[in-house]
This record gives structure tokens, sequence and C-alpha cells, in this order.
């Protein structure tokens, strides 16, 4: 009787959302993570494909998945594991053109030989694009930008933050360095971060990574999927991509000669190449982190380059080369 109650307790999982507390307690042997989800979504209203939970990893090492078993979960009695997503209603209200969000976030990339075939910077549909994102898009200034400083934009997935790996925290999955690099990188520039996902989980990953109130930097503003186009390229068919353009039309301080992005997907800078730098994707975050020191060396580039009054005659591919 006593195991069977410890076995009990060990299956119910309390699941953090918005600000409330979910118990779910219904869970049989052979559950799965897809079964919990299910479970979450009678509770909550957030359909399973659009859950991203936070905190789970497995016994045996492997990645967790939606086939993934509960009885496989590292769990202590009164587990809790905190969710993100939205219901369908509140994606709905947002006011967004549904042809230029992602609906799934995915790696593909485009290869590195092929960026300078896809000349789509310059074709006016896309500028268009470009200036209607600009009148449309509602920027939230967390801190104003600064005279004189220069402009560095950062994805968040792979690039800051191993986003597939699992943790009972997301700073065990936070590229090593970050703080030091941010710190270093505000001396000079202004930073903002740009991710193709949704602006609350921006924010959450930002606040639970230490990044959004850090006392030594300080985050200009996020941009989420909403201020990202789609452009049609022969070879690649629809991609979405993050025009700083956008950016520049909204901030006169900044354009292309003091702007640089950094993104583990080329495709995301296709509208302005120039002024992309394609950083190693940080993955694997418990197998690399004692030896990824990408953000370590990419603080020293910042510094070198922010003595140029001009980027763009730069090759950031070769960055490795100039320290």
């Amino acid at each position: 009787m006593s195991e069977q109650s410890s076995t009990n307790d060990q299956r119910k999982i309390v699941v953090k959302w918005s600000g409330n507390e979910y118990i779910i307690d219904n869970l049989n042997d052979v559950a799965t993570i897809l079964n919990l989800k299910e479970c979450i979504y009678g509770k909550t209203g957030v359909k399973p494909e659009r859950q991203k939970l936070i905190g789970l990893k497995t016994n045996n090492g492997r990645t967790v998945d939606d086939d993934t078993k509960i009885e496989h979960l590292v769990m202590k009695p009164g587990f809790k594991v905190m969710m993100i997503g939205s219901k369908e209603e509140q994606i709905a209200n947002i006011d967004l053109d549904p042809s230029d969000i992602p609906n799934v976030i995915n790696d593909f990339d485009i290869d590195d030989e092929a960026l300078d075939q896809v000349a789509i910077h310059n074709k006016g549909e896309y500028l268009a694009k470009v200036e209607k994102r600009i009148k449309d898009i509602k920027i939230n200034v967390m801190n104003e930008p600064r005279d004189g400083k220069k402009l560095l934009v950062l994805d968040i997935d792979y690039t800051l933050f191993d986003h597939r790996s699992t943790a009972e925290h997301a700073s065990q999955l936070m590229r090593p360095y970050l703080h030091e690099f941010l710190t270093s990188a505000y001396e000079d520039y202004d930073i903002v971060i740009w991710s193709a996902t949704g602006m609350k989980w921006i924010e959450v990953k930002m606040r639970e990574l230490g990044v959004t109130n850090n006392p030594n930097y300080k985050i200009a503003f996020f941009l989420d999927a909403s201020a990202m186009i789609s452009v049609h390229t022969e070879k690649y068919g629809v991609i979405n991509v993050k025009p700083l353009g956008v950016i520049w039309g909204k901030f006169q301080q900044y354009n292309a000669r003091n702007t640089i992005m950094f993104d583990d997907l080329r495709r995301n800078f296709l509208m302005n190449p120039q002024n992309g730098l394609k950083i190693k994707a940080f993955r694997e975050a418990y197998k690399n982190k004692s030896k990824d020191k990408e953000l370590l060396h990419l603080a020293q580039y910042l510094k070198i380059i922010s003595l140029l009054d001009d980027f763009s005659s730069l090759n950031h591919d070769n960055w490795h080369k100039m320290i």
C-alpha cells in the first residue's frame, strides 16, 4: 500500500501556466508526453502542438519527445513543470498577417553558397512588405537608444540558448559567457533580441536567463515573428526572414553601416546579407557547455569592429581571422 502510494505521488504532475497551477494525476503506466499534453489541453485549453514544456528530463538521458513515457521521466513527489503556450482565441486576436508567420520553427537553412544567388533584398514587393511592417509594428522600447552606439541584433534559439535540450532550469541551457558577452557588447552597441517565435516565449526566456533586468547591460527592445516577412526564392520556396529595414525604419540612428546581426540560420538575414554573421549553433548544452567559447571570441570581434565607422565593407564570414 505504501509502495503504491509512492508511485502515485511520482505520477502526479503539477503544471504551472499563466500564473496558475494545474494538477495532472490520471496518468497510467503507459502514458506518454503526448498523453500528458492532452490532459493539459483539457484543463487549460492550450492545444498539445502549441505547448512547450520546460523542466522535463529522462532517467536514461534521452531527448524528451511526445512518445517518451512518463515512467521514464525524472520526477520527485510534487513534481512541477512549466508550460509555455497560448489558446487559439489568444492567437487569433493578434493583428498579424498569417502568411508571414512561420507555423513551425524549424532548423532549415539555405546553403552558404546560395546566399549570393538569392538576390531578393532589392525586390520591390519585399521592400513594400518591410514598409508595411514599419508602419504596423508596435515596438515596446525598454531602454532608449543611446547616441553614437552601433546596433547588435541577436537571435535566441541555438544562438544564446539550446532550446531543444531539457533541463530543470533554463539557465542550464544558456550558452557559456552569455552575460560576459552582453556586458562587453553593451559598451559599444545597443542590443536588440529578435526571435522567430512569439513575444511571450521571448519574455519568459530572457527573464529566466537573467537577461531582461541584468544590472551590467540593458536590452533596447524585443522583436518576435510578427516583425518578420516572407519571401519567395526559386530554389527554396517561401522563407521567413528578419529584415533589418524594419528597425532602420523605426530608428533613424541605425542603418546598414552600423548594424550587425547574429543568427545560427543564414536564411534569416537574406534581406540584409552584408549585415549578418552566421554564428555556430549551440546544441546539446550538457555535452558542449564546457568547450563552447563562441560568444567569448565574438565579444572580441565586436570590440574590434566597433572602431569602424562603416561595416558595409566587412565580410563577417571571416570574423575568426580578424581576432
